[in-house]
């Protein structure tokens, strides 16, 4: 298990310290959720356009409901794990691209950026699918997203692959409940 943490420090390293003064800006918008909302509104009307207000809001309804339950199980996970942030870890100081301003008192892993972005790409990606060829270039939302969190020093490596990974459960498994659901109480006309 040392040897992992050890693996998991140098790849944090590594990637964080690619960055530079010059990107710095474009990063910390990147990170935050809010600069995504156009992203998000283009997806909405893409979808509303195949199936409609009626299907749209029921489609809401299951992703408020998959971010709450990802976004609490993070929290759950984050809690009774109590890893440091990078930027918070004291073998890491001074070793790591940290700005002033860029560090957080809440734990690391899981990273919630990435689950969350995660399951929900992962769910909007199974419903557009069928409507669109090139949905699955949806994921690069994801990547970007919580690749962001490593270039602040926010997030270790294995936090973004374990986010993504309950991620992808958590919207898969939304996505299926959402289909059964949809087949008995909303059907597609």
């Amino acid at each position: 298990m040392e040897k992992l943490i050890e693996l998991d420090k140098e790849l944090l390293l590594f990637l964080n310290n690619l960055g530079s003064d010059q990107w710095d800006g474009f990063w910390l918008i990147i990170t935050k959720q809010f600069y995504w909302s156009a992203f998000f509104v283009a997806l909405f009307y893409l979808l509303i356009k195949k199936i409609g207000w009626k299907q749209f809001g029921f489609i809401v309804l299951f992703l408020a409901l998959l971010i709450l339950v990802t976004d609490q199980f993070t929290n759950f996970v984050k809690y009774s794990f109590e890893r440091l942030r990078p930027c918070n870890d004291p073998t890491l100081e001074g070793l790591l691209r940290i700005k002033e301003g860029w560090s957080r008192k809440s734990f690391s892993f899981f990273s919630g950026h990435a689950s969350n972005s995660m399951a929900t790409t992962t769910f909007f990606y199974l419903i557009s699918r069928k409507y669109y060829r090139y949905s699955f270039m949806m994921f690069i939302f994801p990547l970007v997203f919580a690749y962001s969190r490593i270039y602040l020093g926010l997030h270790f490596p294995s936090d973004i692959l374990s986010g993504y990974i309950f991620g992808l459960f958590t919207g898969t498994l939304f996505y299926r409940i959402y289909k059964i659901t949809q087949a008995k109480y909303f059907p597609i006309s």
